[in-house]
């Protein structure tokens, strides 16, 4: 192998290399680099404007609604059903 890629190859395993024991961090440091992390992830979001939330909201209590009422038609034909099967037998 020529210098370069063993150099590449080096670089590359010393970055996936998982932490020894002697090497772990503190409580106090893994947590202060969680919150770290955290922040610089929420800079990524795309946050929906308002009118996007108000719309998504409005399409999911239209759609909950709408489940309802067929749900409701379909436990009120069961009932119909049930109801006459037993005046049938009883």
């Amino acid at each position: 192998m020529s210098k370069a890629k063993d150099n590449a190859l080096k670089k590359t395993t010393e970055a996936v290399k998982k932490p020894n024991n002697s090497e772990k961090k503190s409580v106090s440091e893994r947590f202060s680099q969680w919150f770290r992390e955290l922040k610089s992830e929420l800079k990524k979001v795309v946050w929906p404007t308002k009118e996007q939330t108000v719309n998504n909201t409005v399409v999911a209590l239209v759609v909950t609604f709408a489940s309802a009422i067929v749900l409701w038609g379909f436990d009120s034909l069961a009932k119909l059903g049930v109801e006459a099967l037993i005046s049938l037998v009883g």
